[in-house]
C-alpha cells in the first residue's frame, strides 16, 4: 500500500510539472524512426570498426580514441548484443552479418570460471542471437556458460561470488551488478530442463534482497560474506563515492534485476523490492529534472558533477520491464521511462564517435576510468528500452 500511494502521488505531481507535449511524443512512428536512425548509425560504425577479436569496442578514451577489449572483458557482449537488437527491429542484413561475426568471438567465454559476468558476456551476445534464430548451437553455449557460472555459487552464503581480487579485503564479495547475470541462469533452465540454474539464481536474488539494501531502499555496491557462516563481513563500495553512498548504476542494476527476477519467478518479494528501488530512485532529491542521474546520488559536486547516461538507460529498460508486471503503476513507469528516453535522444547525449550511440556515461570515477564518455552498455540498454517501448505501442494498436 505504501508503494502504491507513493507512486500515485508522484504521478499526480509529475503530471502537474511536466508539459504534456513533452510526454506524448513517443508514438510508434517516432520510436521506429529513432531505432532506424540508430540502425543506420550502427551500420556506419560496422564499416569503421575492423573485425578484431582483440579490439571489441568498449568505450572512448579521454583523448577520443577507441577503448577496446578482448572477449575476456566483462563488457565484451554489449556491442554485439546491440547489433542483434537493432537487427531485430530493422532487418538490415549488414547488421546480422556483423552480429554473427562478432558473436563468434564470445563463444570461448562459456568456459571462463574467473568471472560472475558470464551473463553480460554470453547472454547479451548469444542470448540475443537466440532471440533472432533459436539455434541449438546458441542454446548450447548459454547452457555451458550457466554451468560454468554456478561453480561460483556458495551454498553457505547463498550467492554467486563476484570478484576474485582484493582477497586481503574481501573473503566472498558479491556486487549488486550480479543481479543482471541471473537472467542467463533462468534461460538455461528453460533451455535444458535442469532446475539447478533456476534454484541458484533464485537463492542469489533472495540473499541480495536480504543483505544489499538499506532502510531507505538504496543499495550497497559490495557485500562481503564469510564463506563458512554466510554472515556479512563488510558493506563496501568500489565504484561509488563512499561505502554509504548510492552509486547510481548500482541502483539501476537493482531496479532492472529484481524486476526481471520477479518476471521469472513470480515471487512477490522481488516485485516489492523492485517497487521500493523505483521509489528511492525517482523520489531522490538529487535526481535531476531530466531523470538522468548523477553518477552517484551522493556525488560531492552536485549540481556540477557528472551525469551517467548508462544508469538512466538501464533504469528506463527496468521501468519498461516493470510496466508489464505491476499494472497498478503502469502510467507512472511509462511516464518516467518516456522522460528518460526523450532526454537521451537530445543531441547532448548522442555520441559522435563510432560505433557508439550515447555519450555522457561514467564507468569507474574513483579509479579515474571512463568518465563522461560513450560506453557500450549504455547503448545496449538504451536500444533495449526503445525496443520495449515500441512493443508497448504496437500492442496498444492491436487493442
Amino acid at each position: 500500500m505504501k508503494n502504491s500511494l507513493s507512486l500515485l502521488l508522484l504521478l499526480l505531481l509529475s503530471a502537474c510539472v511536466q508539459p504534456t507535449q513533452e510526454r506524448d511524443k513517443l508514438d510508434r512512428a517516432t520510436l521506429e524512426a529513432r531505432l532506424n536512425a540508430l540502425s543506420e548509425k550502427a551500420v556506419r560504425g560496422v564499416a569503421e570498426i575492423p573485425l578484431d577479436s582483440n579490439k571489441i569496442p568498449r568505450a572512448v578514451n579521454a583523448d577520443g580514441t577507441l577503448h577496446s577489449s578482448t572477449s575476456r572483458d566483462w563488457t565484451s557482449g554489449f556491442y554485439v548484443g546491440t547489433l542483434w537488437e537493432l537487427f531485430q527491429e530493422t532487418g538490415d542484413p549488414k547488421l546480422k552479418t556483423a552480429a554473427e561475426q562478432w558473436t563468434a568471438f564470445q563463444e570461448k567465454e562459456k568456459w571462463d570460471t574467473h568471472t560472475h559476468d558470464l551473463g553480460f558476456k554470453i547472454y547479451c551476445s548469444y542470448g540475443q542471437a537466440w532471440e533472432v534464430e533459436p539455434k541449438k548451437e546458441y542454446a548450447d553455449v548459454i547452457i555451458q556458460a550457466s554451468e560454468t557460472l554456478i561453480k561460483r555459487f556458495n551454498s553457505n552464503v547463498g550467492a554467486i561470488r563476484s570478484w576474485d581480487f582484493n582477497k586481503e579485503i574481501w573473503q566472498f564479495p558479491v556486487i549488486i551488478d550480479n543481479m543482471m547475470n541471473l537472467e542467463m541462469l533462468f534461460a538455461a533452465t528453460r533451455l535444458s530442463g535442469d532446475s539447478t540454474y533456476y534454484k541458484a539464481a533464485y537463492q542469489h536474488a533472495q540473499t541480495t534482497l536480504e543483505n544489499h539494501y538499506r532502510s531507505d531502499n538504496s543499495s550497497y555496491h559490495v557485500i562481503d560474506y564469510d564463506t563458512l557462516s554466510g554472515a556479512v563481513r563488510n558493506r563496501h563500495t568500489h565504484q561509488g563515492v563512499a561505502h554509504e553512498s548510492a552509486w547510481a548504476r548500482g541502483q539501476a542494476w537493482g531496479l532492472y534485476g529484481f524486476s526481471m527476477v520477479y518476471r521469472e519467478t513470480g515471487a512477490p518479494q522481488f516485485l516489492e523490492k523492485a517497487k521500493d528501488i523505483v521509489e528511492f530512485f525517482f523520489q531522490h532529491p538529487n535526481l535531476p529534472e531530466d531523470l538522468v542521474p548523477y553518477w552517484d546520488f551522493n556525488a560531492r559536486e552536485i549540481p556540477d558533477d557528472y551525469r551517467d547516461a548508462s544508469a538512466a538507460a538501464i533504469a528506463a529498460a527496468g521501468l519498461l520491464e516493470l510496466y508489464h508486471l505491476d499494472e497498478e503503476n503502469q502510467a507512472q513507469y511509462l511516464d518516467w521511462a518516456d522522460r528518460i528516453l526523450q532526454t537521451l535522444a537530445k543531441d547532448e547525449y548522442q555520441a559522435k564517435t563510432a560505433p557508439f550511440l550515447l555519450r555522457k556515461s561514467v564507468g569507474n570515477l574513483p579509479s579515474g576510468s571512463e568518465i563522461d564518455v560513450p560506453i557500450v552498455y549504455a547503448d545496449y540498454f538504451y536500444v533495449e528500452a526503445l525496443q520495449k517501448r515500441l512493443a508497448i505501442e504496437k500492442n496498444r494498436l492491436k487493442l
